[in-house]
C-alpha cells in the first residue's frame, strides 16, 4: 500500500480537500484504485452536531456516517463511496484508547499520546487503506501544522515514514500571497515548511495555492529554500472551477513525478474527465434558480446542492445562475414572494428547526400556485407537506411536530419507533435506504426504474394518519419504504418533486443525481416558453 499525505500550512481553507481530491482523481485517471481519509483533529466524535455555520454542510456516507464535506469532494473526484471509518477525528481515536483502557486491553501501562494515540491513528489507517483494496490512499490532515490539536496525528505519519519510507509520500499545501506591488511572496511557505521539517516532517512536493500561476523564479526559489525539486513545486493559481484543478496539476506533470516516487508504471489513460470538462466549458443558454434556505450567507453549508445542480447543468448543456434567499426574508415581508416569479425554478433545501420555516412554506407555495419547477429536499418535502395540507388539503395549523408540539395536524411527526431516544443520532434515519416507487409517476421516469436507493438524515417522518387525506386533494406519496413516504410529487404541475432523502449526496460529475437533472431540464423548458 502506497500513501500521500497532505498537510497545509499558513492558514485553513487553502485547498487542501481538493488538493487532495485532484492527485487522487489524476492517478485513478492513469489506471490506479485510490482510496481516501480525511483527518479532522477537533474532539467531536463526527460532524453530526456541528452547526452548518461552524464547518460548513455535514455530508452523509452510505453507512450512515455524518463526516466533513472533504469526504464529499473526494466521492465525487474519485467516483467512490466511502464510509464513516474515512472519517478519523480525534474525538474517535480517544474514545477508542480510553475504552480499550478501561478493559485493561494495556495491561497496566500508562497511556499516552505516544505510543497509545499515535499507534492507534496509525492501525486505523492501515486498516482503512488494507480493506479498501486501492493502491494509494490519500490522507489529509485537516489544520495546519503548528495546531496543537493536529500533534498527535503528525506524530503518527511521521512514524508511519519511518516504519516504511518507501511508501509515503508528503505533499504540502502552502499559500503564496501578493505584496502590495502585486509580486508573489515566498516567506510564508518558507517558514510552513521549516515548521513541517521540525517536526520530523519532509515535503516531496509543494503545492502553492496563489491567485496567479506562480512565476519561474518564485518556483526556484520555493525550491531552494524548502530543499525541493524544481518540479515538485506546483502551482495552484485560481482556477474557473475546482473540477479543473486535476487539469492543472496534470499539465504541470505533478502526477508522473509521484508516479515515478511511488514507482508505478504508466497504464492506459482514462479521459472522460477531460471530456468532462471540455463538455463543461461548452454549454449554451442559462436557466435562473433560487435557494431558499436558512444558512444561505454561507453556501458551503449547501455544497453538495451547488455541485449537483453544476452536474445536471453539464448534462443538459446549459448554464445557471444561483440566487440566495434567506427564507426569514419571506417571514418578515410575506409579498416580497412575489419576487420569485422571475425564477425558472425553486429550491427548498433540508435543515433544522423552526427559525425560517413559515417563509419557506410560503415560497413552496408560490411555486406550486404559479406551476414553476420546484425541488424539495429532506426538510423542503416536509414543508411542502404542511402547506399542501393546510392550502389544499384544508388541516388549517397543520404542522410538523418539530415546530408545534400541540398542533393539530400534525402532519409531519416523530414514528413510534423513534420516541423516547436521547442520543441526537440515534432518532435520525442516516445513509442508504431503499425506496419503491409508484408506476407511472414522476418519480419512476426521472429514475427509469422503481427501486431506489438514497441517503438519509432526518428525523421527522410523513405522519401515515394523513396519507390517504393528502392524496385524495392531489398530492400523491409516489416513492415509500414500508410506512415512510420518501417522495411526494403533485401530477398536475408541470415538475413539482420532492423527496424526504438527499440526492445530492450521490450526484457525480458526469453522473448526476437524476432529480437534479431532470428539475434542470424543467428548468430550461420554463426559460424556453417564457
Amino acid at each position: 500500500m502506497k500513501y500521500i499525505i497532505v498537510t497545509g500550512g499558513v492558514m485553513s481553507g487553502l485547498g487542501k480537500g481538493i488538493t487532495t481530491a485532484s492527485v487522487g482523481r489524476n492517478l485513478k485517471n492513469n489506471g490506479y484504485k485510490i482510496t481516501a481519509i480525511k483527518i479532522d483533529p477537533y474532539i467531536n466524535i463526527d460532524a453530526g452536531t456541528m452547526s452548518p455555520y461552524q464547518h460548513g454542510e455535514v455530508y452523509v456516507l452510505k453507512d450512515g456516517g455524518e463526516v466533513d464535506l472533504d469526504l464529499g469532494n473526494y466521492e465525487r473526484f474519485l467516483d467512490t463511496e466511502l464510509t464513516r471509518e474515512h472519517n478519523l477525528t480525534t474525538g474517535k481515536i480517544y474514545q477508542s484508547v480510553i475504552s480499550k483502557e478501561r478493559r485493561g486491553d494495556y495491561l497496566g501501562k500508562t497511556v499516552q499520546i505516544i505510543p497509545h494515540i499515535t499507534n492507534e491513528i496509525k492501525d486505523r489507517i492501515r486498516r482503512i487503506a488494507a480493506k479498501s483494496g486501492a493502491d494509494v490512499c490519500m490522507i489529509e490532515v485537516g489544520g495546519t501544522v503548528g495546531d496543537i490539536e493536529s500533534m498527535p496525528f503528525l506524530e503518527a505519519v511521521r512514524q508511519m515514514h519511518r516504519e516504511e519510507e518507501d511508501n509515503v509520500t508528503f505533499i504540502h499545501v502552502t499559500l503564496v500571497p501578493l505584496d502590495a506591488q502585486g509580486d508573489q511572496k515566498t516567506k510564508p511557505t518558507q517558514h510552513s515548511v521549516k515548521e513541517l521539517r521540525q517536526l520530523g516532517l519532509y515535503p516531496d512536493v509543494i503545492v502553492a495555492r496563489c491567485k496567479e500561476p506562480l512565476l519561474e523564479g518564485t518556483r526556484s526559489k520555493i525550491s531552494l529554500f524548502c530543499d525541493v525539486p524544481t518540479e515538485a513545486v506546483v502551482s495552484a493559481h485560481d482556477a474557473n472551477d475546482i473540477y479543473e484543478v486535476p487539469l492543472t496539476l496534470e499539465k504541470q506533470g505533478l502526477t508522473t513525478y509521484l508516479m515515478n516516487k511511488l514507482g508505478f508504471s504508466p497504464k492506459a489513460r482514462d479521459t472522460a474527465w477531460s471530456d468532462m470538462i471540455k463538455r463543461m466549458n461548452n454549454t449554451k443558454g442559462e436557466v435562473k434558480l433560487v435557494i431558499v434556505g436558512k444558512y444561505t450567507h454561507l453556501e458551503d453549508s449547501y455544497l453538495s446542492i451547488s455541485e449537483s445542480l453544476k452536474h445536471a447543468a453539464i448534462e443538459c448543456g446549459c448554464n445557471f445562475t444561483t440566487t440566495w434567499v434567506n427564507s426569514e426574508t419571506f417571514d418578515n415581508d410575506p409579498s416580497l414572494v412575489n419576487t420569485l416569479s422571475g425564477y425558472d425554478g425553486i429550491l427548498v433545501p433540508g435543515g433544522f428547526g423552526e427559525r425560517g420555516v413559515e417563509g419557506k412554506i410560503l415560497a413552496i407555495q408560490y411555486a406550486r400556485e404559479h406551476d414553476i419547477p420546484y425541488l424539495g429536499l429532506c426538510l423542503g418535502m416536509q414543508l411542502s407537506v404542511i402547506e399542501f395540507a393546510r392550502n389544499v388539503v384544508g388541516l388549517e395549523g397543520a404542522n410538523s411536530t418539530e415546530f408545534d408540539e400541540n398542533t393539530a395536524y400534525p402532519v409531519i411527526d416523530i414514528l413510534p419507533e423513534q420516541e423516547n431516544v436521547v442520543d441526537m443520532g440515534a432518532t435520525m434515519r442516516l445513509g442508504d435506504y431503499e425506496a419503491i416507487l409508484s408506476i407511472g409517476s414522476l418519480a419512476e421516469r426521472i429514475y427509469g426504474t422503481t427501486t431506489i436507493v438514497e441517503r438519509h438524515r432526518h428525523r421527522y417522518e410523513v405522519n401515515p394518519n394523513f396519507i390517504d387525506r393528502i392524496e385524495s386533494e392531489g398530492m400523491i406519496f409516489s416513492g415509500k419504504n414500508h410506512n415512510r413516504m420518501e417522495i411526494a410529487e403533485i401530477p398536475e404541475n408541470s415538475f413539482f418533486f420532492a423527496s424526504q432523502f438527499h440526492p445530492e449526496f450521490r450526484s457525480r460529475p458526469g453522473n448526476p443525481s437524476p432529480p437534479f437533472r431532470s428539475f434542470m431540464e424543467a428548468m430550461l423548458q420554463r426559460n424556453k416558453h417564457r
